[in-house]
């Protein structure tokens, strides 16, 4: 099945871009934003890395040309909507305001084809339910920043044998007992959060874990992130949601039909686009 078959959807999701971060694969996000179309472009939190360029700015010409391919799908009738997130929280001052073209919610509710009425959010304001103390979430960092060091170094080797991207980091992350369950904890507080408002299900990011599943009879999508995973969910004319990774070659991790049926791993290759 080739790209030109998917590459107009009604609904697209991206989270977790990290621009201004230097582990952001913002050159697979920009072929993604160039082969795609879509009626609607729901950005779910950290498109920006405030926390990273206070630390240290890096603003490749990449980051910048993303930046600049969202407000151009904006201009040309794409409605973007841009959900902040904890990494680019300030933007949350100028909720219900409008960045030239793109609107700017703190939440939002978006209605699928098929009728099902999803709540979408970040996914921070769930923090509370991780209960760490302040050594678990220092241990935390460190451990994260080097499992993406780890994952810089494996995919360098990679490039120069001729192998596509992997995520080491991702590999490793779900192996570790403790990580499973705080995920574990995240998704079922989200979708718990879903039924107390008398929805059918969520989509958020936040925790880079990307998923399409029922959980509690409700829908839990996550569209994952653009530093381990390289994900986005997307929503076709007929009502499917799809989870995609695109990288060198594009792969449909997930699918579930639009009358709600159980989500499937097609593992289905795609050719490259351009």
């Amino acid at each position: 099945m080739s790209v030109e078959t998917r590459n107009r959807y009604k609904t697209i999701w991206l989270s977790d871009i990290h621009l201004g971060f230097k582990d952001c694969r913002a050159n697979y996000l920009l072929n993604f934003l160039n082969s795609v179309e879509c009626e609607t472009l729901y950005l779910v939190g950290d498109v920006v890395d405030l926390w990273a360029l206070k630390r240290t700015f890096h603003w490749p010409a990449s980051h910048y040309d993303v930046v600049r391919a969202l407000f151009a799908k904006a201009s040309e009738g794409t409605r973007v909507v841009y959900i902040p997130g904890n990494h680019d929280e300030p933007m949350r001052d100028y909720v219900g305001h409008i960045l030239g073209p793109i609107e700017i919610k703190r939440e939002a509710i978006h209605t699928t084809v098929d009728g099902k009425r999803l709540l979408m959010f970040h996914g921070d304001c769930l923090d509370e339910h991780i209960r760490l103390s302040k050594w678990e979430n220092l241990i935390g960092d460190a451990a994260y920043d080097f499992l993406l060091f780890l994952n810089r170094w494996a995919n360098f080797f990679r490039r120069r044998f001729g192998r596509n991207y992997w995520s080491l980091a991702t590999y490793i992350k779900q192996r570790i007992p403790n990580a499973r369950q705080v995920i574990n904890v995240f998704e079922e507080a989200a979708v718990k959060e879903a039924s107390r408002r008398g929805l059918d299900g969520v989509i958020c990011g936040h925790i880079h874990q990307p998923a399409l599943k029922k959980i509690k009879g409700l829908l839990y999508c996550n569209d994952g992130d653009w530093i381990e995973n390289c994900t986005l969910l997307g929503e076709t004319h007929e009502g499917n949601l799809e989870l995609l990774q695109w990288t060198e070659h594009q792969t449909l991790l997930q699918s579930m039909a639009g009358n709600g049926g159980p989500a499937k791993a097609d593992i289905l290759p795609l050719r490259r686009a351009g």
